[in-house]
């Protein structure tokens, strides 16, 4: 229903009710048309000279002729609402409450009347001319509008802003950025302390602050955009606080070096890193005891995400596994930066978590044909696939139970080539069970993966190559990583009975799968005040993909600077690992 267009309307009604022939002159108001297939309504709203807006909501299948009249009814109700309100009305208006319905009418971009019969939804085309008495409308249907724009609440120099960007009928790529910084003090004592005038600062999307920006704000003018050149209605948003100073070097400014290019067309750049999720950062326990040495301001979600951004955008890749992803890190800071830099997210979220798995691929490079998650403990007791662990398990109870117990997901996306669509790849992501003596869990957690693994990627789509990316949460003398290196594991191995006698599930496992770990076996991968061991690995099919460089870790000095991770300059407790894949 209209909702507030009664006043609004009475001045077009007092214009007159004559009609204007469609091309007498070009409309200088907007009609804009939102019309969606998948609702049932469509919205009008029509932009007025002063900028105000009226909306009016009606069923995309009702015919234009009801619309139409609902407009004159509304209009003449305005131009009668306000002869009321007039002190000396217009002896031709007569008495206030029988004004006159105005002519409303809908014409078509080649200048036609739209028949009434026609519904709603076919009559509201893009180009048409909408007459309420003498004034005259410009159909836009669908145009290219902002839903959100937001800059992220830590600015620091020398790191990249990525707003967030969510647009209905755009896309982020072919909108228009424009950046400004405030102006800094006159410094004549006169005046307010910031001018509201504003410079210039870039036109791309992502935009990095100098050093000459600290200490002042940032605002940002955004216009929708769609691929056909169209634009909508510009949106700005000012910075919450202004530009800080970044922290210096970082462990990771030396790792770009090796990555300052995307590498070529036979070539996959893969990225695997647990980037501690802000629920477990932002803990007493992590504060007090897990990393005391890290300055709180730098345990911080919004401090470590700049540091994250810039890190993950400096490795120019084309696959990025990560671990430990916040829901809301993702959906507001990762997938709208990452984004800009040409990759496209994929998320999975734990059951009952805060926190999942974050797999994103190059667009430009690939293209998604099948996701195919799933939650271990989910899969162990409903898929028959895994019938034959699970008749095992079934034997030890205790253990059964504290895997169903666990929330660990597995993510499982297939990929095809842009340049060459005979080359697929399997890519497979994920974060075991954390607990020193859960080598018995993890070893069943690494099996139900395995056989999901070996369906998408041997039935689904047969022989395609596998990349296996995650937090294993194991060391490289663990079973876990012997039985994913060799392909089985023995039913007496140790790492069976790794919470003691009452928890020991004897069996023998085996995979089809012959892997390496692309990046070797660091010293460490994680390192914190009082641990640190490799836990996390790039593993590729050797059948299929070679190793053509892995970019090196930072050094031991570099990661001690600050005692351990995370720090000032090191967004997490683990370090990323980057390696650069070929076909063979």
């Amino acid at each position: 229903m209209w909702r507030g267009l009664r006043a609004a309307l009475g001045w077009l009604s007092r214009l007159g009710g004559g009609g204007v022939p469609p091309g007498a002159m070009e409309p200088a108001e907007r009609a804009v048309v939102r019309c969606v297939p998948s609702e049932p309504k469509l919205s009008l709203q029509l932009v007025l000279p002063d900028g105000s807006a009226r909306y009016m909501q009606r069923d995309q299948a009702e015919p234009l002729g009801r619309a139409l009249a609902r407009l004159a009814t509304n209009a003449a109700k305005g131009r009668a609402k306000a002869g009321k309100k007039s002190k000396k009305p217009r002896a031709e208006d007569g008495e206030a409450g029988e004004a006159e319905l105005p002519e409303v009418r809908l014409f078509s971009r080649d200048g036609r009347a739209v028949s009434e019969e026609v519904p709603n939804a076919a009559a509201w085309q893009d180009g048409a001319v909408l007459q309420v008495g003498a004034a005259r409308y410009r159909v836009e249907r669908n145009p290219p509008a902002l839903t959100e724009l937001r800059l992220p609440r830590s600015l620091l120099a020398g790191f990249p802003v990525c707003p967030k960007v969510s647009a209905e009928f755009a896309a982020p790529q072919h909108c228009l950025f424009r950046w400004y910084r405030e102006r800094r003090p006159r410094g004549d004592g006169e005046g307010p302390a910031w001018e509201e005038e504003r410079e210039p600062e870039g036109g791309e999307r992502v935009f990095t602050p100098s050093n000459a920006l600290v200490g002042l704000r940032l605002k940002l003018r955004c216009t929708p955009g769609d691929g056909t050149r169209r634009f909508g209605a510009p949106r700005e948003v000012e910075s919450s606080g202004p530009v800080e100073a970044g922290p210096g070097v970082c462990t990771f400014d030396a790792r770009h070096l090796y990555t300052r290019k995307v590498c070529g067309r036979g070539s996959v750049r893969a990225v695997s890193y647990n980037i501690l999720a802000d629920a477990y950062a932002q803990t007493e326990f992590s504060r007090t005891v897990l990393y005391p040495y890290c300055a709180p301001y730098a345990l911080e979600v919004d401090y470590r995400q700049n540091l994250l951004k810039k890190e993950l955008a400096g490795y120019n890749a084309d696959l990025i596994c990560l671990q430990e992803v916040d829901k809301s890190v993702f959906a507001d800071s990762l997938a709208p930066a990452l984004d800009a830099f040409g990759l496209e997210g994929l998320f999975k979220i734990k059951e009952k978590q805060h926190e999942g798995l974050a797999t994103f691929y190059r667009r430009d490079k690939f293209s998604l044909l099948s996701r195919h998650d799933i939650t271990f403990s989910e899969a162990l007791l409903s898929e028959p696939l895994h019938a034959e662990l699970r008749d095992r398990l079934g034997r030890y109870p205790a253990v059964r139970d504290k895997v169903l117990q666990r929330s660990s997901v597995l993510q499982v996306s297939v990929l095809q080539s842009e340049t060459d669509p005979s080359r697929k790849l399997c890519v497979a992501n994920t974060h075991l069970y954390w607990h020193p003596k859960g080598g018995n869990i993890r070893l069943i957690q690494i099996a139900v993966a395995l056989s999901h693994i070996k369906y998408v990627a041997c039935d689904l789509y047969p022989n395609i190559p596998l990349i296996f990316c995650g937090d294993f949460n194991s060391t490289p003398s663990s079973g876990t990583y012997g039985f994913i290196n060799t392909g089985g594991i023995a039913e007496d191995h140790e790492d069976w009975a790794s919470n003691g006698e009452e928890e020991r599930c004897n069996m023998p496992l085996s995979h089809p799968f012959k892997l390496q770990s692309a990046c070797g076996e660091p010293a460490y991968t994680n390192y914190v005040g009082g641990f640190y061991g490799c836990l996390d690995y790039v593993f590729i099919d050797q059948n299929a993909l070679e190793v053509e460089q892995v970019i090196p870790l930072p050094s031991h000095e570099e990661v001690t600077t600050h005692q351990a991770l995370p720090s000032v300059s090191h967004p997490s407790d683990h370090i990323a690992l980057v390696c650069d894949l070929k076909w063979k």
